[in-house]
This record gives structure tokens, C-alpha cells and sequence, in this order.
């Protein structure tokens, strides 16, 4: 029976990482083509006044434009993290509120992989006017987002467990 609760549990993280995983990756290859089918390289278009603003680039590097030109190497990158993740989630008996996070990481690297592999660069379209920031995507958002949040969740898992141990976890 226990293996069989293994087994379950570890299929169970399975479906959550590759379901969560695609769906920030549809939600980020649909975003990027309909900015793609309205604005022109370099266009402007106000989302919400004086907050965000519609600006289509093309980035050929990494985050804040780093790296320009390195785009196999960031493939290289995304898809390791991706099968880092995956192999995480499926060894190790972490709890859901962990592995979603880690699924938008996954999720996010891959719509940006998908960008650099098709096109050569990177789609980025949001573009805040309140305060001067580079230009992002909402792979991006995910990527950012699910590492703080995976990291948070590490921490109360971890702290959790050491707990219930009498503090003998990671000594």
C-alpha cells in the first residue's frame, strides 16, 4: 500500500508540474501573438494609464537585455531547468504548494525557449510608465514570481518537517 501511495503521489505532482507548466506556457505564447498582431516593433500603446503601457521589442538577450546574442545558450538554460525541475519534483516527496511554483518556472523558461527557438529573440511587451524598468513578458512574470514563491514554500516545507523531527532535517 505504500508504495502504491507513492506511486500516486508522485503521478499526482506529475499532472499538476505539466499541466501548470503548459498552461503558463499557452498563456504566454497566446499573449505574445496577439501583441505581435496589433503593435509593430517599437510601438506604444497605453494599458492602463500612467501604470503600464503596451510596447512590443524584440530581445535578443536575457533579462534587462543581457547576454545579446547568447539565445542558443539560453535554450541551452531553460531546457536543463526544465528537466532539473521535472526530475525535483517526480524524486523528491514535496508537497504540491511547492511544486506549482516550480512548474510556472518551467513554464515560463520554456515560452521564452519557444520564442528564442522560433523567432531568435524574445517577445517582451509590458512596459511600466510609472517608474523606468525594462521591458517584460508574462513568461517573465512567472519566472520571477514562482521562484519567490518556490522559495517561500521551500522554506515553510522545510521548516515544517524540521519540526515535525525535532529539528534533525539538512543536519
Amino acid at each position: 500500500m505504500v508504495a502504491t501511495s507513492k506511486v500516486s503521489a508522485r503521478g499526482t505532482r506529475a499532472i499538476v508540474f505539466w499541466v501548470a507548466a503548459c498552461l503558463v506556457l499557452v498563456l504566454d505564447q497566446t499573449t505574445k501573438l496577439a501583441v505581435r498582431s496589433v503593435l509593430r516593433v517599437g510601438e506604444r500603446q497605453t494599458l492602463i494609464p500612467g501604470v503600464l503601457d503596451l510596447l512590443y521589442v524584440k530581445n535578443d538577450g536575457a533579462a534587462f537585455s543581457l547576454g545579446r546574442g547568447a539565445g542558443p545558450l539560453f535554450v541551452l538554460i531553460a531546457a536543463a531547468v526544465v528537466c532539473v525541475a521535472f526530475a525535483y519534483v517526480w524524486r523528491e516527496d514535496v508537497p504540491l504548494s511547492l511544486v506549482l511554483p516550480i512548474a510556472c518556472v518551467a513554464g515560463g523558461g520554456v515560452g521564452n525557449m519557444v520564442d528564442r527557438l522560433c523567432a531568435g529573440y524574445v517577445t517582451d511587451f509590458l512596459a511600466t510608465s510609472f517608474v523606468d524598468f525594462p521591458v517584460f513578458n508574462v513568461a517573465d512574470i512567472f519566472v520571477t514570481c514562482g521562484i519567490v514563491c518556490a522559495l517561500v514554500a521551500y522554506n515553510v516545507w522545510e521548516s515544517g518537517r524540521e519540526r515535525a523531527n525535532g529539528g534533525a532535517v539538512g543536519r
